[in-house]
C-alpha cells in the first residue's frame, strides 16, 4: 500500500517508468495556484463569461476547433464521465475516446502487437455520458491509431524535420530532452 510503505514508513516506491515523471512537482506561483483552485471550485469554465482573463470573458463554446478528448476508464483523478462533459462545453466537432486504464496509462498507451488495451468511440455525443456509453463501440489496441487518423485531415502538409535545432534568434541550448531533466 502506497500510504503505508511510502508515506508512513518512508520507503522509496519501486521504479515504474510510466509514473516516474509524476514525482516532479508542479512549481506554480502561489497566485496562479490560487487562481486555479478558484476556477475549479467555482467551475467557472463551464459558464460562458463567468471567468475573465486579462479583461476578456472566457466562453469555451466559442472555440470553433474540433476537439479530441481522451479519458481513462479507471481514472481516479478525472472520472471519465466528467471528462466527457467537455464534448458539451467546447465548440466545434468533438471526438471522445474512452481508453482502458487510469490517469496515466490511459494516455501512455502506444500501439503494440502485445497490447491488451482497448478504447471506445461513438460518432454522436449526446448530453449524457451514459447514453454515449450505450452507443460506443469497443476497438482493440491503442487509441493512438484512431488519433492519428483523426488528426491527419486536420494537419498541414508533411515536411521534413529541420536538420538543426533552433531557428532565427532562438538558438538551441541543448539536445532533447533538455538539461532540466538531469539530476544535479
Amino acid at each position: 500500500n502506497y500510504v503505508v510503505n511510502n508515506y508512513l514508513l518512508g520507503k522509496d516506491p519501486p521504479a515504474f517508468d510510466v509514473l516516474y515523471w509524476n514525482q516532479d512537482t508542479v512549481r506554480l506561483a502561489a497566485g496562479l495556484h490560487r487562481d486555479f483552485i478558484h476556477v475549479a471550485l467555482e467551475n467557472s469554465l463551464t459558464r460562458p463569461g463567468a471567468l475573465t482573463v486579462l479583461g476578456s470573458p472566457v466562453d469555451l463554446s466559442a472555440v470553433e476547433l474540433d476537439s479530441y478528448v481522451v479519458a481513462g476508464l479507471t481514472d481516479h483523478i478525472i472520472p471519465w464521465e466528467n471528462a466527457y462533459r467537455s464534448t458539451q462545453l467546447l465548440g466545434g466537432t468533438p471526438r471522445f475516446v474512452l481508453s482502458t486504464s487510469g490517469h496515466i496509462q490511459a494516455l501512455v498507451n502506444p500501439p503494440s502487437e502485445e497490447s491488451r488495451s482497448s478504447y471506445r468511440t461513438a460518432d454522436e455525443h449526446p448530453p449524457a455520458s451514459d447514453e454515449w456509453a450505450r452507443r460506443a463501440v469497443t476497438q482493440q489496441g491503442s487509441w493512438w491509431v484512431d488519433y492519428d487518423e483523426w488528426l491527419a485531415p486536420r494537419s498541414g502538409e508533411l515536411k521534413p524535420a529541420p536538420k538543426r535545432l533552433g531557428g532565427g534568434r532562438y538558438k538551441a541550448r541543448a539536445k532533447a530532452p533538455g538539461t532540466y531533466v538531469h539530476a544535479s
